[in-house]
C-alpha cells in the first residue's frame, strides 16, 4: 500500500481503500458501519461524489469523485478516518471490549502517545488509485461488489444482498441516497 501520497486532483475517480489496524474486524466488533455512512454524508456536503462502496468487517473500499480542490482527497479521507475512529473506540468502550481496546492502545507509538493519541484504529495511510477510464472504473466496481463473497469472506450468498455495499443500487436499482451513478460523472 502506498503511503503518504498526496491526491490533490479534483474531477478524477479514485479507488480508495483503508484498513483497520492489524486487519482487526473493528467495524463488525463495534457495529460501526453507521460511522462510514456519517462520513458519506460529510463527503456529500464537501461535494465529493460516492460512486460505489463496500464496508467490510475490517476495511472499506470506495470509489470517490472529488468535484473541487477546496478539500483534497487526503484531507477528506483523513477526516473521515479520525471521526470513524472516535466512533469505533466509543462503541468498544460501551460494549466493554477491553481486550480489543488494549490491542489498539498497543499500536500507538511513543511519539503519538505524547501528542495525546490513545488508540491506533486504522493503518496509518490509505490507498488511492486514479481510475483512468470507464473500463478500469467498472473493474474496480465489480471488485468492490464481489468482495463480500470472495476469498475467506462469504458474508452473503448473493453479493447484491450484502447490506453495506452499493451492489444492490447497481444490480437491482435499489435506492441509495449516498450514491451517484458513475455514468453521471
Amino acid at each position: 500500500m502506498a503511503t503518504h501520497t498526496q491526491h490533490n486532483a479534483p474531477l478524477e475517480v479514485y479507488f480508495c481503500t483503508f484498513t483497520c489496524y492489524r486487519w482487526l474486524p473493528l467495524f463488525e466488533q463495534a457495529n460501526a458501519y453507521s460511522s462510514v455512512y456519517r462520513w458519506f454524508e460529510h463527503l456529500k456536503k464537501d461535494d465529493c461524489l460516492i460512486l460505489g462502496y463496500v464496508i467490510m468487517p475490517n476495511h472499506v473500499h470506495c470509489l470517490l469523485y472529488p468535484t473541487h480542490s477546496k478539500k483534497p482527497l487526503n484531507l477528506l479521507v483523513g477526516e473521515g478516518k479520525r471521526f470513524m475512529a472516535y466512533s469505533i473506540v466509543n462503541a468498544l468502550r460501551k460494549s466493554k471490549k477491553s481486550d480489543l481496546l488494549n490491542k489498539l492502545k498497543q499500536g500507538v507509538t511513543h511519539s503519538e502517545r505524547r501528542t495525546g493519541k490513545l488508540h491506533q484504529v486504522f493503518r496509518l495511510s490509505f490507498d488511492a488509485r486514479v481510475c483512468f477510464n470507464e473500463k478500469m472504473l467498472e473493474q474496480k466496481l465489480d471488485y468492490i461488489h464481489h468482495n463480500p463473497v470472495s476469498g475467506k469472506w462469504r458474508l452473503v450468498d448473493d453479493f447484491a444482498e450484502y447490506l453495506h455495499s452499493s451492489a444492490a443500487y447497481y444490480e437491482t436499482g435499489t435506492k441509495n441516497t449516498y450514491l451517484t451513478h458513475y455514468k453521471e460523472v
